[in-house]
């Protein structure tokens, strides 16, 4: 190599040396003084290449340092072992420390001959900046898990062994640090879960899913229980390899006891509004009822008198019959209360329908009240239960008429009306009769307006009202239908309309006062009569008789088995439901399997024949017309009848 070439690589090196700026790389003569110096040099230690060339080394180093002998052992080092290696703090030319990682390594030509040390220096400050942070802030968080006494907070190693354990972990289970770090967790489980596994399911789940949340009963060091919050997080390290689980638990025992408590409160408080919603469902029933039998008492006694003096009394039977036919309706409406009740939905005479009940509204609603009816000419018949709807508007008057304590007219009017597209009512395009009641009431506000329809709300007064009404009204319209819509104000009276859709066939709307044909049977039955009730079994034992068949009697299920074990056996045995002992559908599902040819009919008051009744067993619904006491015999087409026509 020539001078040229050994001079452009020196000044390559020297290139390369001084575009280092974060190492402070320079050269040392054997005896440690300064013979090179970089521009990192510079920017670490602040000298300028004329100010410390020359000048030993051990001008770097702390006073403690230098009297220590520090920098001379450093250069022994190298010289001996080729290499040292070292971090402390070091000064800067403003007497400034920092911590710095110092390399020296001795410098030999080619005969072994000690020519000078290289050394090279970083300043470690931002390390060590950083490290005391993450130091910092691992004492901050030691300090604060330890500190934390209303969780346990510990750590497992992937096999679920505990490695490390905080005071809140102490107070909650009870074990010191040293009784429980390398113990398995399992210990903390019931007998329970650890036969069914729930520890390995647990740690499996949080290193699958990374997390495993649940709670259950856990067991402390004195083998009490409590009621635990559990998380268990998977902790991995860069690698993605597991390296244990975090775990934290929360003593919620109280919180628990506490939510038992309010659901008790909470049932309590619901039985209690139950019995405050039957006590004011009596005293209402009571009210509706009391007006149906003021009209059926008011008809009767005075047909007695016009008995007595030989005039004629038909139509006040009728009214009372009408009258006793709502209260039957609403005693089924009532039990069928909260469950769909099937209606029989026919072609209505709206205004024939009112003009037939107009005097059993007056007698309910008394002299103060003036009834008016508008109705537009040649209305259609609409499609609804005649019964229902008769029951629906007598409730609208009744309440038209407690809206008006002093007195008031009120309106009865329907009209037709064409419906299309997105409507106020929310009910399909097509054509509908709106039947609307309407008072001059002291009206509702807003907020009474909208909870008018919901059940068991009432404005009346305590034995007044049953809050039922109205959600009825707005059932029988939604099955219809149609639609029941409240219109109100302050001071200016209610009206509410009752939306019907107009009947595809009008060719036969119903009556009114629909007639109940007499249904014969084939030919004369022996029926066996059976009612707890004396004065219904007497009723219904004359209603047999007039009907021509032979009727036997009997107040109990157990007088129906002696009879039949004597060898009684009649055609027919007409049973009710709720006896004492043994009711109607117990004593027929006997009767199913001892005497399958007699013919069964239940009476009975509920929408729904009781679970388990036989499928050929005839419903007759409780209160009974003859018409359909009829009815019913006929449908039961007793197989002992049917033998006899055989022959």
């Amino acid at each position: 190599m020539t001078d040229l070439e050994g001079s452009d690589l020196d000044g390559r090196y020297r290139l390369l040396v001084d575009a280092i700026t974060d190492y402070a790389i320079y050269m040392l003569d054997p005896q440690g003084r300064v013979n090179s110096w970089s521009m990192g040099a510079k920017r670490l230690k602040g000298y300028e290449e004329d100010e410390i060339l020359g000048e030993h080394f051990s001008r770097f180093y702390t006073p403690e340092d230098r009297a220590s002998g520090v920098p001379a052992t450093a250069l022994q080092t190298a010289a001996t072992t080729g290499r040292f290696e070292a971090e402390g703090f070091r000064l800067r030319k403003n007497e400034e420390r920092f911590p710095a990682h110092v390399v020296i390594d001795a410098i030999r030509d080619s005969r072994g001959l000690l020519l000078g040390f290289a050394k090279i220096t970083r300043d470690l400050s931002e390390r060590k900046k950083a490290e005391q942070i993450l130091k910092r802030q691992e004492e901050q968080f030691r300090m604060l898990v330890q500190g934390v006494t209303d969780y346990a907070i510990y750590l497992l190693d992937p096999d679920g062994l505990v490695s490390s354990w905080n005071a809140g972990a102490q107070r909650i289970k009870g074990f010191l640090p040293d009784e429980i770090i390398g113990q398995h967790f399992s210990r903390f489980y019931t007998d329970e879960d650890k036969a069914a596994g729930l520890p390995s399911i647990a740690l499996e789940t949080a290193a699958r899913e990374g997390r495993f949340e649940k709670e259950g009963w856990r067991i402390r060091k004195d083998g009490s229980r409590f009621w635990a919050n559990v998380i268990i997080d998977a902790i991995h390290a860069d690698d993605g390899s597991l390296v244990g689980f975090a775990k934290i638990t929360r003593d919620i025992t109280e919180k628990r006891q506490a939510e038992e408590a309010l659901a008790r409160a909470q049932q309590e408080l619901f039985q209690a509004q139950k019995m405050e919603a039957v006590d004011q469902l009596t005293g209402g029933v009571a009210h509706d009822f009391n007006n149906l039998l003021m009209a059926i008492l008011g008809s009767l006694e005075i047909a007695r008198k016009r008995t007595l003096a030989g005039e004629g009394v038909l139509d006040l039977i009728d009214n009372a019959i009408v009258g006793a036919r709502r209260g039957a309706s609403l005693t089924q409406r009532l039990l069928a209360f909260s469950r769909k009740q099937d209606l029989k939905l026919e072609p209505v005479k709206v205004a024939d329908l009112v003009s037939g009940m107009t005097e059993l509204m007056e007698r309910s609603i008394g002299p103060a009240i003036e009834i008016v009816s508008r109705f537009e000419p040649d209305l259609p018949a609409v499609l609804s239960d005649a019964n229902q709807l008769e029951n629906a508007l007598l409730n609208l008057v009744v309440n038209a008429r407690d809206a008006m304590p002093d007195g008031g007219t009120i309106t009865i009017s329907a009209g037709r009306h064409r419906l299309t597209g997105t409507n106020s009512q929310g009910l399909p395009s097509g054509h509908y009769v709106c039947l609307s009641v309407t008072d001059e009431g002291g009206g509702m506000d807003d907020e009474t307006l909208e909870l008018a329809t919901t059940p068991f709300f009432t404005t009346k007064g305590i034995g007044k009202g049953t809050g039922l009404g109205l959600p009825m009204v707005q059932g029988l319209m939604a099955q219809a239908g149609g639609a029941l819509h409240l219109k109100s104000a302050p001071g200016l009276g209610c009206t509410a309309q009752l939306w019907l859709p107009v009947a595809a066939d009008q060719t036969e709307p119903a009556s009114h006062l629909p007639s109940e044909p007499l249904v014969q049977s084939p030919s004369q039955l022996t029926v066996l009569a059976v009612d707890d009730d004396a004065l219904v079994l007497m009723n219904t034992i004359l209603m047999l008789e007039d009907l021509g068949h032979e009727a036997i009697q009997a107040e109990s299920a157990g007088q129906v088995l002696e009879l039949l074990k004597e060898g009684f056996i009649p055609d027919v045995i007409l049973t009710d439901h709720a006896m004492p002992n043994m009711t109607g559908a117990e004593l027929i599902r006997t009767l199913s399997l001892s005497h399958p040819s007699v013919a069964l009919v239940l009476a009975t008051g509920y929408a729904e024949l009781p679970d388990g009744t036989a499928p050929h067993v005839v419903k007759l619904s409780k209160p009974f017309t003859q018409a359909q006491l009829s009815v019913a015999l006929a449908a039961a087409r007793p197989a002992a009848l049917l033998d006899r026509i055989g022959e």
